[in-house]
């Protein structure tokens, strides 16, 4: 890795994650591409063990900031402050990256100046496997939901221009720090690979959010990009038009299945009533067979016992 101006800035916030930072750590030291520093920034940890790791932490590149808890926005813009490379890489210290994810970010924002965020495609690993089926970027789409995970890289010049990430915005940090670098005119870019590994845990931030969360979230970011929001409020109402399709059409289809069930519990109904009929047609049928051979058995004996 180089030492003295790197092209890269890995930015790892640590809260209470010290069993992890090797994973992450030796994740980044083992890049194809090897010209970058990694900022941890302990982010005021509680946790003993998170303490004592970091407090004696020592690998090739990596800088160890301690700063008082203010959430990944703030740990992050700190340890930006503090970097020397002209692009960014935020990666959490539970998540990892794959080899060659810093080599083809890299040529992707050396080779096309309007690019500004470059991603890839991701796995979890954990508590939870498989693939991180995000849909891929594409605008006003990303209006509507976020698209593209903390840990893509972006040009810290950019970063300066739009104030860093807002600190008062806890949870959709990225989210909103996308949109100002959108509003800046710059392109993404996603690799078409799994380039990026995403932890998950019982205590992830995403899998917390509740109803009240997410309108109190889009809210803020309505208020933060009212413009971009204001230059493409069709694609919000399109948006809210295509749900209230949606709902017709499944108020339509339960209609139809409730008919279909009704029909079907109707008939069951009638055949029930059709076999309950037959059966005591059966039973009248046989009981007056019974009645008729007990008479002809009386008038039998009877003849019998004259004789």
């Amino acid at each position: 890795m180089s030492q003295f101006s790197p092209i890269v800035s890995v930015i790892m916030p640590c809260y209470n994650q010290g069993k992890y930072v090797n994973e992450a750590v030796d994740s980044v030291l083992n890049q194809t591409f090897q010209s970058f520093e990694i900022i941890l920034i302990n982010d005021g940890s509680t946790d003993e063990e998170t303490n004592q790791i970091l407090g004696t932490y020592q690998k090739p590149g990596v800088t160890v900031l301690h700063t008082e808890n203010r959430g990944p926005a703030a740990a992050r813009n700190t340890g930006i402050q503090y970097a020397r490379g002209q692009y960014i890489l935020p990666l959490d210290a539970d998540d990892r990256i794959a080899p060659a994810y810093m080599e083809q970010a890299v040529r992707i924002l050396d080779e096309n100046p309007n690019v500004g965020i470059v991603y890839c495609e991701a796995e979890f690993f954990g508590e939870k496997t498989g693939k991180f089926d995000l849909p891929g970027f594409n605008f006003p789409g990303i209006l509507l939901g976020n698209m593209i995970f903390n840990s893509s890289f972006y040009r810290k010049a950019d970063w300066e221009k739009v104030g860093g990430y807002k600190n008062d915005f806890r949870g959709w940090e990225d989210y909103d720090f996308w949109l100002s670098l959108i509003e800046l005119g710059r392109e993404v870019v996603r690799i078409p690979e799994v380039l990026f590994y995403y932890r998950q845990i019982n205590s992830s931030r995403s899998n917390s959010m509740t109803r009240q969360n997410w309108i109190e979230y889009y809210t803020h970011l309505f208020n933060n990009h009212k413009e971009l929001y204001s230059q493409n409020i069709r694609v919000l109402f399109e948006h809210i038009v295509d749900l209230r399709e949606d709902v017709q059409r499944t108020h339509a289809r339960l209609n139809e299945t409730l008919k279909l069930l009704f029909e079907a519990d109707e008939q069951r109904r009638q055949a029930e009533n059709q076999r309950q009929q037959v059966e005591a047609q059966l039973h009248a049928i046989q009981s007056s067979r019974l009645d008729r051979l007990y008479n002809k058995l009386i008038k039998l004996k009877k003849l019998l016992g004259r004789s």
